[in-house]
């Protein structure tokens, strides 16, 4: 049996697609969620995967501290500078900042954290996500949701 859990986590951001064909190469921003899904086959001494205030508190903490009400940039956009020389602090990806690429993004931090992540869903919009789950596919067929789910290991 695999238990399961997910905390949900919401910030707003703002990003550009430098390499993109299209309105998302202009800067624009974002009310997101990172919907961080951990699993395990065994419980804690407390009955559970994990605590969802510790995983709040860490992986959300994480996101508050660096992504919120933030510019998330490729290292190489030039916005990134104009950003700087207005004194503010762009969060800079060696690649797009795609709701694909913060996924990753964020798995990984989960998974330093030695956190039993499985999957993190990045909702760019209401109706819009993308899931990077290494090791598995989720099924998300029918529910009215436009999905792009990230193959990168």
């Amino acid at each position: 049996m695999m238990y399961e859990i997910v905390k949900r986590v919401d910030f707003s951001f703002g990003h550009r697609l430098v390499d993109y064909q299209g309105k998302c190469n202009r800067p624009h921003g974002h009310n997101g969620v990172a919907e961080i899904r951990l699993a395990t086959d065994t419980l804690d001494e407390a009955g559970m995967v994990a605590d969802f205030g510790d995983v709040g508190d860490a992986v959300g903490g994480w996101i508050k501290a660096h992504l919120d009400h933030r510019m998330i940039l490729r290292a190489d956009d030039p916005l990134a500078r104009a950003v700087a020389a207005l004194g503010d602090d762009a969060y800079l990806m060696a690649e797009e900042p795609t709701a694909e690429n913060m996924a990753r993004m964020i798995y990984g931090k989960a998974s330093e954290m030695g956190l039993p992540v499985v999957s993190v869903t990045m909702w760019e919009t209401s109706d819009s996500r993308a899931t990077y789950a290494p090791a598995q596919a989720e099924s998300g067929a029918g529910d009215g949701v436009v999905e792009r789910r990230a193959a990168l290991v």
